[in-house]
């Protein structure tokens, strides 16, 4: 498991925006960039990674503790 870039892997429920790096941009354009996958620093990244998780745990056949959210067991 690649935990290092886990975040990069959660699916975004609502519409996100980010402005455009600096530099990538022309002089005069205001581009903006739609998100189709979370990223670090963004509030919806660590729940939308928890989510996919969760989903793709419970399809193996994985139950979630009830003591525990972050443990399942079989």
């Amino acid at each position: 498991m690649d935990v290092k870039t886990a975040f990069l892997n959660g699916d975004l429920e609502k519409e996100i925006y980010m402005e455009q790096p600096e530099g990538f941009a022309q002089e005069g354009e205001y581009l903006v960039c739609k998100l189709h996958k979370s990223l670090y620093g963004l509030k919806q990244s660590p729940g939308a990674w928890n989510q996919k998780l969760d989903v793709f745990l419970k399809n193996i056949k994985f139950v979630r503790s009830d003591a525990d959210f972050s443990m399942y067991i079989t």
